[in-house]
């Protein structure tokens, strides 16, 4: 029973979704047009982006330029604006998710060797709205993107003139927030742990390299990096339609098989998160059985028409914004809406945004006592981004 629970807890989103599948089957039962619901280009591109990624998390890239970076600073302020921006920027390539894996336990690292755990809470709120709403510039930047622009037949200039304002602002209120927040000179010596040479860095590449299950050497990582920078050019161009879904499967299988034989590094694939791809699945289900249900496509069709931004940040609150974006998107031909909606939708609550637990997580492992302060703060400041950027996508941005 606690093995059930805990599961549960873990995959709470796959849980759902898999009932609401279920629940629907029973109203709509299995035929031949269960197979048109799924989206197979979307979960091949899911797939190959978390595969290139785990593999980038392996070698310990992003970690290395990290401390490239933060090796150059020397005030607080400097400090603040890096860790924040790794994620903003970083998110826009290599998803939300996956830029607060790499970057949040790396910050807690060099706030605690800098004695700065005052700042934690600060700067990985921060770092968490960052990553969130630098995301929302690319359709590889979150799962919904991904989504929304597969089925919509978008081209990547019309999905950019829709996401490029809004960005833009986003990057503008926090590099606001950063830089009005207070500065102080950092202790050189204390920042010697956060240059490539140092102490931090050696700990670091031998994580990565325990995380691989090998001691790899440095030129062999490069090699690794250079390999899996190549596979993900493939999923660029499949991304944006140059190549199909299936010759970027092959692509991606084939690299990590030269990864696992050359490198004896782990076999990328069975890293995956398959519950984000499994709950996909659900949802396609469920909302396949759904669209045949004359009376529900009527009654959610009422809701959404004209309000599909206020809709979409609405039930992100609930179920979190991937999950709307799949449920929506089957009841409203308004793509540049819901992909508007569901971003901002990331914002506010703490599941409104599966990517945003993951820093929650960090918090509460290794400082249990400021789980409530990090929630009140984490509530407030996302609170305030969502109330200033839905006025202006609103009234002030046309789409």
């Amino acid at each position: 029973m606690k093995i059930l629970i805990a599961y549960l807890k873990k995959e709470t989103v796959l849980c759902i979704a898999v009932l609401l599948a279920a629940f629907s089957m029973l109203l709509i039962h299995p035929d031949s047009k269960y197979s048109g619901y799924m989206d197979y280009r979307t979960l091949a591109l899911l797939f190959s982006l978390m595969t290139i990624m785990e593999g980038f998390k392996q070698t310990g890239f992003f970690a290395d330029v990290a401390r490239a970076l933060l090796g150059r600073v020397h005030t607080f302020r400097q400090l603040y604006l890096v860790l924040v921006m790794l994620c903003f920027f970083c998110s826009m390539w290599i998803t939300n998710d996956v830029a607060l894996l790499t970057f949040v336990p790396f910050t807690i690292l060099v706030l605690e060797l800098s004695g700065l755990q005052k700042e934690m809470i600060s700067v990985i709120v921060m770092q968490t709205i960052a990553a969130n709403l630098g995301s929302m510039m690319t359709p590889v930047g979150n799962p919904q993107n991904l989504y929304l622009y597969s089925v919509s037949g978008m081209g990547i200039g019309e999905f950019f003139s829709v996401m490029g304002p809004l960005s833009a602002l986003s990057f503008l209120l926090i590099l606001g927030a950063c830089i009005f927040h207070k500065n102080f000179a950092l202790d050189p010596e204390l920042l010697k742990h956060m240059e490539p040479s140092g102490e931090a860095a050696g700990k670091s590449s031998k994580t990565a390299e325990a995380a691989s299950g090998n001691a790899v050497p440095e030129r062999l990582r490069h090699l690794q990096n250079l390999l899996l920078a190549t596979l993900f050019l493939f999923s660029l161009l499949s991304v944006f339609r140059v190549i199909s879904w299936p010759v970027l499967v092959v692509v991606v299988l084939t690299g990590c098989l030269l990864l696992a034989g050359v490198f004896h590094s782990s076999f990328l694939p069975k890293k995956v998160d398959y519950s984000l791809l499994l709950t996909f699945i659900a949802f396609f289900v469920f909302i396949g059985n759904m669209g045949r249900v004359p009376a529900f496509c009527r009654f959610l069709g009422r809701i959404l028409e004209g309000r599909e931004i206020i809709t979409c940040v609405g039930a992100s609150q609930i179920i979190s914004n991937v999950p709307a974006a799949l449920l929506l998107s089957g009841f409203s031909g308004d793509y540049s809406a819901l992909i508007v909606g569901t971003n901002l939708g990331g914002l506010g609550t703490l599941i409104a945004s599966m990517a945003s637990l993951i820093s929650y997580k960090h918090i509460a492992r290794m400082y249990p006592m400021e789980k409530g302060r990090y929630l009140g703060w984490f509530t407030v400041v996302n609170l305030l981004f969502l109330a200033v950027l839905l006025v202006l996508s609103l009234w002030v941005i046309p789409f």
